[in-house]
Order: structure tokens, then sequence, then C-alpha cells
């Protein structure tokens, strides 16, 4: 496990777990949204979003945490584990509400500069959405590389502890 991603729905906990791997592996964290958005949440032109991308999952041991479904097939090519929280959404809309509430108007450590956490009702609504929409289109790709990448689905916390207390780095 040198290259881990790690995937779900907004609020599944991607990037604490992404944070929580880190110190028992020492690999370098990779948060995509620290990576992608520009102050005020402006996007980068998609070559520059590539060429980001490209050097970002060229290094040989990293952990990434991230949705941005457009990349998602370079970053499972890229990988030689996927960790897939499979959460409820009742609770992830939980999470992004609590993380609003908590950091409204200040940047979290694992997003850009000059991004701060806002309420934004699109966003709640595409986290409610995620199970019919982004999670079947997640799945087909897990699929397809089901027998060259490790998969992990976790779909609780209880999963996610588990996992961690389990875990040995190789």
């Amino acid at each position: 496990m040198k290259r881990v991603l790690i995937i779900g729905s907004s609020g599944a906990g991607k990037s604490t777990l992404a944070r929580r791997l880190g110190e028992k592996t020492g690999l370098e964290i990779i948060h995509l949204d620290k990576i992608y958005w520009k102050p005020g949440w402006v996007e980068p032109s998609e070559d520059e979003w590539k060429r980001t991308l490209e050097k970002a999952v060229s290094g040989d041991e990293w952990i990434m945490d991230g949705n941005f479904g457009s990349s998602l097939d370079i970053r499972i090519a890229a990988c030689d584990t996927v960790i897939f929280l499979d959460m409820p959404r009742a609770l992830c809309i939980y999470r992004v509400l609590k993380r609003v509430a908590s950091s409204y108007g200040r940047t979290r450590t694992d997003m850009a500069d000059g991004c701060p956490e806002k309420f934004d009702l699109e966003f709640l609504k595409w986290i409610w959405d995620f199970e019919h929409h982004s999670k079947p289109k997640m799945e087909r790709l897990l699929a397809r590389f089901e027998n060259e990448k490790t998969i992990i689905r976790l779909r609780s916390n209880r999963e996610v502890e588990n996992f961690l207390m389990n875990f040995e780095a190789v």
C-alpha cells in the first residue's frame, strides 16, 4: 500500500481517514481540494488541472483523497489501493453541516488557501444525490479495476475504526 486513493461522497470522512492513515504510514497526503481550487473558489483551466494532477499521481508514495469524478480514472490507474468510503448519505449531510457550523468563514487545512468554508444548498443536494448520480459511475470504474487494484469498501464509522485498528503498514 504505497499509492492509496480515498474516495466517497463529500462528508464521508475522506480527509480525516487520509490524515489518520498518513500518521500510521508516513506517506505524503494529497488533498485534491487543496491542489484543485484557487483562492476565491476559482477553478483551474482543464489543462492546468491535468498538469497538476499528473504531477500529483507521479509520486512513488502517497495518500490522495477527493472526488473530482472527471479525473477518477487517472487516479485509480495510478494507485495500488482504493478505499471507498461508502457512507450513508444522511451521515454525510450531517458531517458537512457540522463542518460548516464549526468552520464557517475559515479555510480548513485540507482546503486551498482563500477558500473559506461556506453554506451551499446546491452542494448539499449534490451530496444527497451522490448515491444515485456519482456512486454508480464510481462502481462501474471500480469494477473495471477490481482484478488489478486492492479495493477496500468501508460502510460505517465502525468499519473505518476497525480498519485503522487492524492496519499494519507494509
